[in-house]
């Protein structure tokens, strides 16, 4: 069985990565707030049909959202203060002289946690009967995964992680247990609940306002969570654990191009047999509310749904592994059947074996193509543009990749001699723009391009650093770096290569 290509992947579009959190404004991290609807306008004019983020889930160790307490929670840092402001259950705000190149979560999120505690006292004293109603409708809606979510972060709050180690008629979920705790955090119960719905509200208003504008939004999933995390505690029965919830092993990928040791993430697995049992229950659920965000997802390590690299608990490094069969085509089918067609993303990278790409091609999904990734290796380098097959997302590199300055910059000799070949005059001028523009003329339907590489900036403006635990995820941009070239040259590009909204 071949699943079809979703439409919005099969016509030629172009647009940026940009992670929330790296948008200006003034309170120390980029939100849901106005500089949000802003870019999303500067999209628009530039011809963009597409703003890729990175997961909205909360951030986890080391700031990363790929290491979230939860798959379907949005993050508290990206509500925007100024709507409680407005809403007339937060005090106006002077600004707080936070940086504005950088993410200082270390002062960010004490900060506004604070002023959202400060905002669910104003609201439970001032709020009218309709804003009541709203709270409690929503409440409803997403009670399957809210009400766990709730009462984890209470948890969280008064025993810190893992979950596996709370008290055990917690940590395995006694019904008394909860009902006691439920009775007594009442109000710190509705204190997450009225976040995420501040949140819920807030992401609403700014996909209607891409939607209204042509652009659309590219989330991520990334196919592991967390082990200490409201869905393990919740759903612990679908992952590898032993009888006290602790990870028998965990995942990670085997030494590649980003790491000689590999990268041992430390998830838990799924098990993968009790997961098919259910119809793939938690992955309908997850991916359904998903899409109520986002429009297209760039589903995570892809592979690992073929086949994922499994390490036992007790290795440091992931070198000693093996690798386990995936749900294969089994659990894309069981999703579309349910959800109907999706628009998908396989985030195809590193080591791919025939096997994946025939899962890939089955589904239907576009793979991505990192143009960094090209020069090493001869013509038949997959990520040359002229290999690229049109079902493809194309990008000059990803959040994990350094800027393509920097990358030019420290790329080895026969690397740039490679390049030079390949690509002709321009690169030791405008390195960005030449792989930019190489990608909107390839066949490529999609080519999404980091908004570092559009502004030109170098290797000091890199979002993540993989196996690196601290100083990534805290970039961020000042509209004063940012003059009319990029929107104009972009604009240029997408009418010249077929990629301007269809509305234009």
């Amino acid at each position: 069985m071949t699943l079809p290509v979703h439409p919005l992947l099969s016509r030629r579009t172009s647009g940026v990565l940009l992670h929330i959190t790296s948008l200006p404004g003034p309170h120390g991290s980029g939100d849901l707030g106005a500089p949000a609807r802003h870019f999303v306008d500067w999209l628009a004019a530039a011809g963009q049909s597409l703003w890729q983020i990175l997961p909205l889930s909360p951030a986890g160790p080391g700031n990363s959202p790929y290491q979230s307490v939860s798959a379907f929670a949005g993050n508290p840092l990206l509500v925007d203060l100024d709507d409680l402001v407005q809403c007339g259950w937060l005090p106006w705000m002077t600004h707080q002289g936070f940086d504005h190149h950088r993410c200082d979560f270390v002062r960010v999120a004490p900060h506004r946690m604070a002023c959202l505690r400060n905002a669910w006292a104003g609201f439970t004293e001032r709020a009218n009967d309709t804003d009541r109603a709203q709270l409690a409708a929503f409440c409803t809606e997403h009670t399957h995964w809210l009400d766990d979510y709730a009462l984890f972060m209470v948890l969280d709050k008064q025993y810190g992680g893992p979950c596996s180690d709370w008290p055990e008629p917690l940590a395995q979920r006694h019904p008394q247990a909860l009902d006691e705790v439920r009775a007594r955090e009442a109000t710190e119960l509705g204190f997450w609940q009225f976040v995420q719905w501040r949140f819920w509200v807030q992401w609403q208003r700014l996909r209607d306002h891409a939607r209204a504008a042509g652009v659309h939004m590219v989330g991520d999933a990334p196919i592991f969570v967390a082990h200490h995390s409201a869905d393990v505690w919740a759903h612990a029965d679908q992952f590898l654990l032993d009888e006290t919830q602790q990870p028998t092993v965990v995942a990670g990928v085997p030494p590649d191009y980003f790491s000689t040791t590999g990268q041992r993430w430390g998830n838990p697995l799924y098990r993968w047999d009790a997961m098919a049992h259910t119809g793939y229950r938690w992955w309908k659920d997850r991916l359904a509310h998903l899409f109520k965000q986002v429009d297209m997802v760039r589903l995570d390590h892809f592979r690992g749904f073929d086949s994922y690299w499994e390490i036992p608990a007790t290795e440091p490094t992931a070198m000693n592994g093996v690798w386990r069969r995936g749900p294969g085509l089994a659990l894309f089918v069981a999703v579309e059947q349910e959800l109907g067609a999706l628009a998908i993303i396989a985030e195809d990278l590193g080591e791919i074996t025939p096997d994946v790409t025939r899962l890939r091609l089955d589904c239907g999904f576009p793979g991505m193509r990192i143009l960094h990734f090209a020069f090493g290796g001869d013509a038949a380098n997959p990520y040359l543009p002229h290999q690229f097959e049109p079902n493809t997302v194309a990008y000059t590199g990803t959040h994990d990749n350094d800027t393509t300055v920097g990358w030019w910059r420290h790329a080895p000799a026969p690397e740039r001699l490679a390049v030079c070949h390949y690509m002709g005059p321009g690169m030791d001028k405008e390195p960005h723009w030449t792989l930019i523009r190489t990608l909107s003329q390839s066949v490529a339907n999609t080519v999404v391009i980091p908004f570092q590489d559009v502004l030109g900036l170098d290797e000091h403006h890199r979002m993540n650093t993989p196996g690196v635990a601290l100083g990534c995820w805290e970039w961020r941009f000042d509209w004063r770096q940012v003059d009319h070239t990029p929107a104009e040259r972009l604009h240029a590009m997408a009418k010249a290569h077929g990629r301007l909204p269809h509305s234009l």
